[in-house]
């Protein structure tokens, strides 16, 4: 049925309104953001255009649609204000758009614009024509506009993969929005390759608007950064002059490439070739090729004499799918090749060598199978192989099966390997390091789970992976077990266990060796009951009928009661045939916490008796406690144990006091060390708040302290804060008596000091504005005063564009230290004025003194301190930037400069356009110039650099790398 038939329409045609086209049946509503898909069964796109080419179009936006046949052809004439229409993913806009259906065509009629998702282009002009077929546009004064380029011209066409234009003109400096754009090119023709290259006949080139320069032919790449073109020269003492081009191309429109050229003076041969390439989709069944080469001549030999011939690199590879009529998915294979010579040591075994990778997949509904192949080519390694050469590789993997509650996995592979022979197998090593032989593996695994009686579980299992080699050898990994669980009610199970594990052989290969031989008969009893309410208890027992009764596990019982106001666990661990106690550990709690509230419990009817249950007298309502523990806000632990190696296990008991809040409690706690015997820890913990304000709680207050009797030191810390904002803190770590230090030249002498103790006022971390203020230092008990104590303080300012940090360390007098002095600095700062200006840098003070002289030797670093300066018009970005950067390093001894410089700061001027940039560099210190250019994708090109040696123009005269 024709389009027109269809809708009832003569030749003459007509135009329907929204309400005409809810009239004939065609479609309710159709409003200004209505969304219409006329390519749905033939509509727009339908058998006429096929399914290889078929192109989903619809209209996002349409006032009118106007159906006509004229002259045979069958037309659909979409009008309104602002038409927006998707074909497939590109975006159409216009004021009307003329479908032809016969031709395939969509014309633009007027202005109009065209944005092709594909190559990310804006085509914007009069009249443009739209092939759907072929995916061609043509048009006249076109403005063609993407990330990179801006290109207008009279007539322009637009083909897959390429775009052309007469009377052209274009430009990539459209984005920096400056008019006149600062260059640009004027050509006769135009051919654009999207995503590699354009290409310009009989061009001028313009400088703000200017012609100043003709040339047949412009060439400019459009492609990644790592395509693009490269020249590099340089000159060194023992290559001499080397050259090292790239130069990219492209064959169709799948196929990108660059040629690999290299030169060296001295070297014989001189010149090296290579082609770098990645195609997509070149051949049927053929995803992606990828192909490195390089044939680069041999560097000289370490002791500076000549070695001809050339470094092969090599990197071939191939994916791809190949669809089979049968499989689940497509065939799936890869093939890799690789040889690196470049680089290698003349000596490395390295040397020549050429893998070869190959993989393919394929998966059926019944199974799936792999084959793998990787070798090696060229001399054969003089060292083990540790990752072995799988030669060739077949995995054929079946579906798991199951029937009822049985299933069974299987899998097989077989194959020829190349790998380090194993140590433990004589006949694997008289062959060398390495060995080459077959090996065949199955593995299994069956699961079988069934009840056999009301109340029980019954698991089977067995699996097993068995490696047979083409010298004889076998190696068996054997595993069965069997489990029936019985339970009693929901709280007491009790679980009978046998298993069997078998592993043993010898393998010829290293990477699947067996590490010995293993044959263990577990049988097992876990017994889990709740004997009565709230107690649990277990017991684990477990023998080997291969193990001797002195290598059996220990037999295992648990308790744990779960009653308020106690809540006890204990474990012990016995062995019952050489009846040792293994270990015992325990940890006991008594405490609740609600014990002092009373719960209403509602009264309770009287019930009659019946068949299924007694009588039940009326029980009146009551006041319930949880327990009768005395004290809600006490809690005791205990905590202890016995091992047969260590012995006993230090005993911890605590106390710990709850306030009217979590936030506030006292915990106090004695560690005693049973086998000494001794005290060897006595802690306590404190934290309280004052909750007047309910919201930001105005003062907290938490401290520890612990004492280590047996060493005669304490340590603790207590803290204040203040509306979670300030915080005052203290700290100490000190030792009651002084600690002897031996010294070998000096003898024993008694510390200096007992240990530090520090004071410290700031805010809490985490704020726009940080501070911190610290005293203190080491610390003598005995002489009651601070040895060596510093003042430190750090200040960091966060705001919008600016970040500020100061640190600093002084000496303060104290009972071994004379005099206050500054010891170090620091400031990091990185502060922007508008887009216009910033400072930022790094300033490092430090003093050193020799106590013993009594000399300080001062450094400063500047690392780097740098300022920037923007200079352009007014509402508009910076066009140039003036840099300032200084990175130094001062010192003085006893005052008196070491070395002294002036300073050398390094300038810099940077004028940055969109399209290209200058930038200049003058090193005061090293008396260095440098000018270079830089253009959009690439890297920064030197024009001109002047030192102390003379002046260099390196892309005319190389230089030294």
């Amino acid at each position: 049925m024709s389009f027109g038939s269809r809708m009832g329409l003569g030749k003459s045609g007509r135009t329907l309104s929204a309400r005409t086209w809810n009239a004939s049946g065609g479609l309710s509503t159709l409003t200004r953001s209505a969304v219409l898909t006329l390519g749905l069964l033939g509509v727009m796109l339908g058998g006429p255009l096929g399914n290889a080419e078929a192109r989903t179009v619809k209209i996002i936006t349409a006032d009118t649609l106007e159906l006509r046949q004229i002259d045979g052809q069958e037309l659909v004439i979409i009008s309104g204000g602002n038409v927006e229409m998707r074909v497939d993913d590109d975006v159409v806009r216009a004021r009307r758009v003329e479908y032809n259906r016969t031709r395939r065509t969509l014309t633009l009629v007027g202005a109009a614009s065209y944005r092709s998702a594909a190559d990310g282009q804006n085509l914007s002009g009069e009249n443009l024509v739209i092939e759907l077929g072929d995916q061609q546009i043509t048009g006249q004064d076109v403005l063609i506009s993407d990330a990179d380029l801006e290109i207008h011209g009279q007539e322009v066409e637009r083909i897959p993969g390429q775009l052309r234009a007469t009377g052209g003109y274009f430009t990539t400096c459209a984005k920096c929005g400056r008019t006149p754009n600062d260059y640009a090119f004027r050509a006769e023709r135009l051919i654009v390759y999207p995503g590699d290259r354009l290409v310009a006949y009989r061009a001028q080139v313009l400088l703000a608007g200017v012609p100043i320069l003709f040339l047949p032919v412009i060439v400019i790449p459009l492609n990644d950064p790592e395509r693009q073109p490269r020249l590099a020269i340089s000159q060194g003492s023992v290559d001499g002059y080397t050259v090292e081009a790239d130069l990219p191309f492209s064959i169709g429109d799948s196929t990108l490439g660059t040629t690999l050229l290299r030169y060296y003076q001295n070297r014989s041969p001189s010149v090296g070739v290579g082609v770098a390439l990645r195609s997509y989709a070149p051949l049927p069944f053929v995803d992606r090729v990828n192909l490195y080469t390089l044939a680069n001549p041999k560097p000289f030999n370490t002791d500076g004499t000549p070695n001809p011939g050339y470094d092969l690199d090599i990197t071939f590879g191939v994916t791809g799918r190949v669809p089979l009529s049968l499989a689940v998915r497509d065939l799936d294979y890869r093939l890799n090749v690789t040889r690196r010579d470049i680089g290698l040591d003349t000596a490395s075994t390295e040397r020549g060598v050429t893998t070869v990778d190959f993989g393919a997949s394929v998966e059926y509904p019944l199974f799936s199978s792999q084959f793998a192949y990787l070798n090696r080519f060229g001399p054969e390694p003089t060292g083990g192989i540790l990752q072995p050469y799988r030669k060739t590789e077949l995995t054929l993997d079946p579906r798991p099966y199951t029937n009822g509650t049985f299933s069974a996995d299987v899998r097989l592979r077989a194959g020829s390997y190349s790998a380090q022979s194993n140590v433990r197998s004589p006949s694997a090593t008289a062959q060398g390091p390495n060995i080459t032989t077959t090996r065949l593996e199955e593995q299994h695994a069956l699961a079988f789970t069934a009840q056999p009686w009301k109340s029980a579980d019954l698991m089977l299992s067995n699996t097993f992976t068995g490696r047979y080699y083409g010298t004889g050898a076998r190696t068996v990994d054997l595993n069965l077990s069997a489990t029936l669980t019985q339970r009693f009610n929901t709280t007491n199970t009790v679980t009978f266990g046998a298993g069997y594990v078998r592993q043993e052989g010898t393998s010829p290969f290293y990477f699947d060796a067996v590490p010995g031989r293993v044959l263990s008969a577990p049988l097992s009893l876990n017994l889990n009951t709740v004997p009565v309410k709230d107690v649990s208890f277990g017991v684990s027992l477990r023998r080997d009928l291969f193990l001797s009764p002195a290598a059996q596990l220990p037999a295992v019982f648990t308790v744990g009661v779960s009653r308020l106001p106690v809540n006890l666990s204990a474990q012990l661990s016995y062995q019952p045939f050489t009846r040792e106690l293994e270990s015992f550990s325990y940890s006991a709690t008594a405490g609740d916490s609600e014990s002092g509230k009373l719960t209403p419990v509602p009264a309770q009817p009287a019930r009659e008796a019946t068949e299924y249950s007694p009588a039940v007298p009326a029980r009146p309502a009551y006041l319930r406690r949880s327990s009768a523990w005395p004290t809600p806000d006490l809690t005791l632990t205990a905590s202890g144990g016995y091992t047969r190696q260590s012995g006993y296990s230090p005993f911890t008991v605590r106390a710990t006091v709850t306030g009217a809040t979590r936030a506030d409690s006292i915990s106090a706690y004695v560690t005693h060390n049973i086998e000494k015997p001794q005290i060897d820890e006595v802690g306590a913990t404190i934290n309280a708040s004052v909750g007047r304000d309910a919201v930001l709680n105005p003062f907290s207050f938490s401290a520890s302290e612990t004492l280590y009797p047996p060493t005669g030191r304490v340590s603790g810390n207590a803290s204040l804060t203040w509306r979670a904002r300030y915080r005052l803190s203290t700290t100490h770590n000190l030792l009651l008596s002084r600690a002897v230090q031996t010294d070998p030249n000096l003898g024993s002498t008694l510390a200096q000091d007992s240990g530090n103790v520090t004071f410290s006022v700031g805010t809490v971390g985490g704020s726009a504005t940080d501070w911190q203020l610290t005293y203190g230092g080491p610390y003598d008990l005995v002489r009651g005063g601070f040895t060596r104590p510093t003042v430190s303080g750090t200040l960091s300012v966060t705001r919008p564009a600016q970040r500020l940090a100061l640190t600093a360390t002084v000496n303060t007098p104290g009972l071994d230290q004379p005099r206050t002095e500054l010891v170090n600095a620091g400031l990091d700062a990185n502060i922007q004025f508008g887009s216009r200006a910033a400072v930022s840098g790094g300033v490092q003070y430090f003093r050193n003194r020799n106590f013993t002289t009594d000399v300080a030797t001062d450094y400063l670093t500047v690392d780097p301190l740098r300022v920037s300066l923007g200079i352009g018009r007014k509402d508009q970005p910076p066009g140039a930037y003036v840099t300032a950067s200084l990175r130094q390093t001062f010192v003085w001894l006893d005052g008196v400069p070491l070395d002294p410089k002036p300073l050398s700061p390094i300038l810099g001027l940077t004028i940055d356009r969109c399209c290209w940039a200058i930038q200049a560099e003058a090193d005061l210190g090293l008396r260095r110039y440098r000018l270079s250019v830089g253009l959009p994708g690439q890297n920064q090109y030197p024009l001109f650099e002047l030192d102390p040696d003379g002046a260099k123009i390196p892309l005319l005269t190389p230089g030294t790398p």
